[in-house]
């Protein structure tokens, strides 16, 4: 028998935010011998993606995402330094990357999703609603589900959130708001999580910890109905499926040019997330007390043959980052389109690249990028550069380090930000790019990823 809350308090806590990314699940494979499946992540730019505005020139899109990249940031910033017992994530306004479809319930309601690696608590708007954004898709309703359960407010789920309250006698109500003045309010419940597959084959996931938000509004969009968390906290969907998938995730995302297409990247969970190849390299997963965020240890960035040694006076002295030992000192973030280093590092790595590069510099008449050339085709002579993670050399692809940004302009996709340092997506791509959880470490994988 279900247990509903008999109220809602309206006063909110914590302040919590949520970056919101896109993604899809066209089709899950369910690999024999162990527990594995593998989802497709759908751009926002993609024409798959119920956001794509075909109006929007590549110029658009990329300078858009340049916005993003910048409200991520500030928020990465902001809580990087919260403590074990709160969730921390990153919103803005306007979605970011990626999209997910998945079921919830008995029998299963689907619903669409934003999944972000920096976020952990996974909720949905629920039946019954006293203030609700609108969503294309109906409400989900709890009291139709016989997998439903609602958490009592001692469990270990409800303590851990530390913005949860207790009402209509032992009902654990979680309360967040978010920096744009969004809000979600709800139930902290139980229930199955389907994810399913167009060959048939479903992946049933019993008793896994949600919200069921019976008051959200603000800016959230009417194509989804709310989060799905795949950061590092407690209750991230990550942390939750250990027994099925082992903490082991990986992702393999198609580069710029291919997002406006038909072509698919992809997330993989379990077996199907373990990476075998002998060209895999590896780096440590640095632990942080922001657990939700996942932080690895950048010692240097070459041009060419010359190094430069990764230190940054903000970093090391007030970083939100960075700790005493100066490890952990960037965030890998598949959320976060551009890559963002502090600004005293990003000075000298552009005047090294200037140095190397025998294009025409030409000024972003937008003022949006600060490194430019002039190209014909959309592609210049970019030296090589590998950034240098503890035990693993990472070879930034030129078609990702610089990206056209109008006709006959190129320029870099690193920027430079106050005091952080984001590893962003775009330089991701193309790579398989898993994480272990238990083994503590990030691996990466030089791969097609529009034919992975």
């Amino acid at each position: 028998m279900n247990t509903k809350a008999s109220s809602l308090s309206p006063t909110l806590v914590f302040l919590i935010f949520f970056h919101l990314s896109l993604v899809s699940c066209r089709n899950i494979i369910s690999h024999g011998g162990g527990n594995g499946f593998t989802l497709d992540l759908i751009h926002r730019d993609s024409p798959l993606s119920p956001f794509y505005n075909p109006s929007n020139t590549p110029s658009d899109r990329l300078r858009n995402a340049f916005h993003r990249s910048f409200s991520r940031a500030s928020f990465f910033r902001k809580y990087s330094f919260c403590t074990n017992n709160t969730i921390q994530s990153d919103t803005f306004p306007i979605p970011g990357e990626y999209l997910m479809k998945i079921s919830i319930g008995t029998p299963p309601i689907e619903i669409l999703a934003i999944a972000d690696t920096g976020s952990d608590l996974t909720w949905t708007q629920c039946k019954p609603c006293i203030n609700c954004f609108h969503q294309s898709a109906p409400l989900f309703d709890s009291n139709k589900s016989s997998t439903y359960k609602t958490l009592g407010c001692n469990t270990e789920e409800c303590t851990s959130l530390g913005t949860s309250s207790c009402v209509g006698g032992n009902i654990c109500e979680y309360q967040m708001s978010y920096g744009d003045q969004s809000h979600t309010i709800g139930d902290l419940a139980f229930e199955k999580f389907t994810f399913p597959s167009t060959s048939g084959n479903n992946v049933d996931i019993p008793n896994v910890v949600f919200g069921c938000g019976h008051d959200n509004g603000g800016t959230f969009n009417s194509y989804t109905s709310g989060i799905i968390g795949l950061g590092g906290g407690k209750v991230s969907i990550i942390n939750q499926l250990d027994n099925e998938i082992n903490g082991k995730f990986s992702y393999c995302l198609i580069p710029l040019e291919s997002s406006i297409s038909n072509a698919s990247s992809h997330i993989n969970f379990g077996n199907s997330a373990i990476m075998s190849d002998p060209n895999v390299v590896s780096t440590p997963l640095i632990k942080k007390e922001s657990s939700t965020f996942y932080y690895l240890n950048l010692e240097g960035v070459s041009v060419e043959n010359k190094t430069l040694i990764f230190k940054s006076s903000k970093i090391s002295s007030a970083s939100a980052v960075g700790d005493g030992d100066g490890k952990g000192n960037i965030i890998i973030d598949s959320g976060t389109t551009l890559t963002l280093l502090p600004n005293d590092f990003y000075t000298k790595l552009e005047s090294m690249l200037v140095d190397s590069i025998k294009a025409t510099k030409k000024d972003d008449p937008s003022g949006t990028f600060g490194l430019c050339y002039e190209s014909e085709n959309g592609i210049i002579d970019a030296p090589k550069i590998v950034a240098h993670f503890t035990n693993a050399d990472f070879e930034l692809l030129p078609s990702s380090t610089f990206a056209q940004v109008e006709e006959g302009l190129v320029c870099l996709t690193i920027v430079p930000a106050e005091d952080i340092a984001i590893f962003g997506n775009l330089a991701q791509g193309n790579f398989l790019i898993g994480y272990d959880l238990v083994a503590n470490k990030v691996s990466f994988l030089p791969t097609d990823c529009t034919k992975y």
